[in-house]
């Protein structure tokens, strides 16, 4: 059960199709709809959700990471840890960058709150210690840290 399988639809349907068919390996789930997030987190079993930040709008005074208390006191009970799209804070211009990391560092404090398993996910390969000293840098604690692989 080491293999991870990418699974990103924005089909209720679809996605129980895809998560059944592949239910011996590690599941990420990824969606650009926050109610499919929500419901695939309640319904179906996976081991993390990816959130993606890249395509998000902030409110006036509030950011929208797409991940709320709500959703973390689900992933919590299901065992889910939570996913850092790492490609999109590398190939994002630096304002945006800056807008992700944010997000990012909300999601973060949410996840240590909770105490939620966080993950950085991505195609491109990068050395475990660099990805520490990130999490380090947007203020994940150590014991958070230790999860990493």
């Amino acid at each position: 059960m080491d293999t991870n399988i990418l699974i990103q639809e924005n089909n209720f349907q679809d996605a129980r199709k895809e998560i059944e068919k592949n239910k011996n390996k590690k599941i990420i789930f990824s969606s650009n709809d926050d109610e499919l997030n929500r419901k695939i987190l309640e319904k179906e079993k996976i081991d993390t959700l990816l959130l993606n930040q890249a395509l998000r709008k902030d409110k006036l005074r509030q950011r929208d990471s797409g991940f709320n208390q709500v959703l973390a006191k689900i992933a919590k009970k299901k065992n889910v840890a939570i996913g850092i799209n790492l490609d999109e804070i590398i190939n994002s211009k630096s304002k945006q960058k800056a807008q992700i990391l944010s997000r990012v560092k909300q999601n973060i404090k949410l996840c240590n709150k909770n105490k939620l398993k966080m993950k950085f996910i991505g195609k491109s390969k990068r050395n475990i210690y660099d990805l520490k000293a990130l999490g380090l840098v947007l203020g994940m604690p150590t014991n958070m840290i230790k999860f990493m692989s």
